[in-house]
This record gives C-alpha cells, sequence and structure tokens, in this order.
C-alpha cells in the first residue's frame, strides 16, 4: 500500500537537524553524562524550562540519540563518544562548519544547481580562492577525520623506524599528515594549504607533540611549488571538488612531486559504479553539485583512469570501514 511516509520524513527532516542543533547549544548530552537524568534536573543544568527540555528529550530519544526508562535519560554509546563535551571524538563543533550560511543557502538554491550543473550560489562555491569556509572545516571537522586518519596511516605500512617524507595537500586540520608524523617516528611531513587554514594545522600539530617535523607551505595547491621528493603525497577529501581534468591537474602535480617507488594515497567519498550504494558514500555527490561548481563523488573506475592519464602505473581500491569514505592507493613507477 503506498504511503506517505518517505515524504513527511523528508520534508520535515530539518526539524531533527535543529532539535540535534538545541540539544548540543543546550550541553544535554554533556548534562546526562553527569548525572542529569530528569526533566527537571537536565533544565537547572542547562537553564532551560522544564516542558521544553521534556519535550526536546523525548524528541531525542525518538530518534536514537538517547533513551528513556520512565522518566529518566540516558546516553547511547554513540552519543557518550560524539555528543559529550570534553570526548576526544566530541562533534558538537561540527555544526559551526556543516552549518555554515554558505552551506545552507547552497542547498537552499538546489533547484538552480541542478538546472545549472553546479552551485548557485557563486561562480566557484566553496572552492573560491581562499574561501574562509575552510577555516571553519579545519576548526569543526577534526574529530570526525580522527578513524580515517588512523586508518589512512595503515596503508602507508612498512618499516615504522624508516624516514619517510610526506606532503599533505590541502591540508586542513592536517589530522592525516600528522597520524602519519605520530606513527612514523622519522616521518617528515609538509602540510600545503591556505595560510589562515595552516595556522590551525599548525595547533594540531603543536598539540600532538610533532610540530618538529611538520612544516608548511602556504598557498593554492595549484599554484605554490610542492617541493620534494616525496615518498608518500596525502590527497584527503580535496579532488571530489573539481572536474576531471583539473583532477588529473593534480595528480600528476603529485606524480612530479614523489620519488621513484613513492605513492599518492587519496582519501575520497568512492560510491560503487552504480552510484547510489552504499547510500552514505554515494549521496555525497549531492553536496557537490549544492556547493561547487564541477564536484561530484566519483568512481573507482575513474579515478583509476585519472591517476593512470596522469602517469602513475597503477591503482589500487582500499574500502575503509566503518567509514563512508574509501581510499586509493596510486603508484609511481
Amino acid at each position: 500500500m503506498a504511503s506517505p511516509a518517505l515524504f513527511l520524513e523528508t520534508i520535515n527532516a530539518f526539524q531533527r537537524t535543529e532539535a540535534l542543533r538545541a540539544a548540543v547549544e543546550l550541553e544535554l548530552f554533556t548534562h546526562i553524562s553527569k548525572g542529569a537524568g530528569t526533566a527537571p534536573e537536565l533544565a537547572a543544568a542547562s537553564g532551560a524550562s522544564v516542558r521544553g527540555v521534556r519535550i526536546l528529550a523525548d524528541y531525542l530519544t525518538i530518534l536514537g540519540f538517547i533513551t528513556k526508562t520512565g522518566e529518566r535519560y540516558e546516553l547511547t554509546p554513540d552519543s557518550a563518544v560524539f555528543l559529550t563535551r570534553g570526548s576526544p571524538a566530541y562533534l558538537g563543533g561540527a555544526f559551526e562548519f556543516l552549518l555554515t550560511p554558505q552551506i545552507r543557502d547552497s542547498f537552499g538554491k538546489l533547484t538552480a544547481a541542478v538546472r545549472k550543473g553546479g552551485t548557485a550560489f557563486s561562480d566557484e562555491g566553496t572552492v573560491s580562492h581562499d574561501n574562509p569556509v575552510w577555516v571553519a572545516f579545519a576548526r569543526a571537522m577534526g574529530p570526525m577525520m580522527m578513524m580515517p586518519a588512523q586508518l589512512l596511516s595503515e596503508l602507508v605500512g612498512g618499516d615504522r623506524d624508516r624516514p619517510l617524507r610526506v606532503l599533505d595537500v590541502a591540508a586542513g586540520h592536517g589530522l592525516f599528515g600528522i597520524q602519519i608524523a605520530k606513527d612514523y617516528p622519522n616521518a617528515h611531513v609538509t602540510a600545503l594549504d591556505w595560510a589562515n587554514v595552516l595556522a590551525v594545522a599548525s595547533e594540531n600539530a603543536k598539540r600532538e607533540g610533532v610540530s618538529a617535523r611538520h612544516a608548511l607551505i602556504p598557498g593554492s595547491a595549484f599554484e605554490a611549488d610542492w617541493g620534494g621528493p616525496y615518498d608518500v603525497v596525502l590527497l584527503t577529501n580535496f579532488l571530489h571538488h573539481f572536474d576531471v581534468p583539473t583532477c588529473e591537474r593534480i595528480a600528476a602535480r603529485a606524480l612530479a612531486a614523489l620519488a621513484p617507488g613513492g605513492r599518492a594515497l587519496t582519501l575520497e567519498f568512492i560510491p560503487n559504479p552504480d552510484r547510489v550504494s552504499p547510500p552514505p558514500t554515494a549521496s555525497f555527490a549531492l553536496t557537490m553539485l549544492a556547493s561547487t561548481a564541477h564536484g561530484d563523488a566519483y568512481t573507482f573506475a575513474e579515478y583509476e583512469g585519472i591517476f593512470a592519464r596522469a602517469g602513475f602505473a597503477r591503482s589500487e581500491f582500499r574500502p575503509l570501514p566503518p567509514t563512508a569514505q574509501q581510499a586509493v592507493v596510486s603508484y609511481k613507477s
């Protein structure tokens, strides 16, 4: 029997977003972690009304962010890890990037983007020159990248005590290169990005104790001198912003910067050939349509072609469960 359930769930999805935002702003998850479990206790801890907290907490229970037994609320394991302030994996700061006006307004003009075939927000969208949105990204999204950074570092392999020269292109928060520096005590990492973004990467390198082995190249990945040669070039969450010819330009720069036998490690949202699975990965293409002029979620076959045309000898696909992202390892002959 036909049902309007999917329509209603989708058209009202903004309510879920705003409920979660309100809970983070009121620090409900953190208050629950500290022992405030009833609506009156949470209201007192957050400075909100009992009625308001009760309705919000019940809605969060319906969504699955917390549980309720009698009149008492408890955290789920996921909420305890990702939504409790003070947790190393706290994601509350991600609102500062994911809900920035530029991102939200891009989706507000999605019909126009579909007609145009690219973002209707501006000519270039989020990849415009030295866009301040990437400072917000670097500061807000680091905790979400902790697991992918660990998994990508494992793909480096080999003797962990050997000297290793790493270039982190469009480094952002810098955590991918920093993780390699932590795992490989003789690794020297160079981060390339806009100067104001690199300030965040430098802060993270200092906090993780690897700043002595963490150098900076400020500027555009298309214009700056990459230096080298490097053993590993990291292309993390970067290529999806561009069309295929532009990706080939970056791949060619990576090849030129690598030492013989070096590798490019690409982290991306790489859907299956059907482009609709797995859903969390494949749906990223819509984000690129809304927010960039030419970006996409490319399949492995497309990345394989990009790196082959740039001159790489071969590329390998590496899934990175349980994340929604995948990696491509491309080898210089």
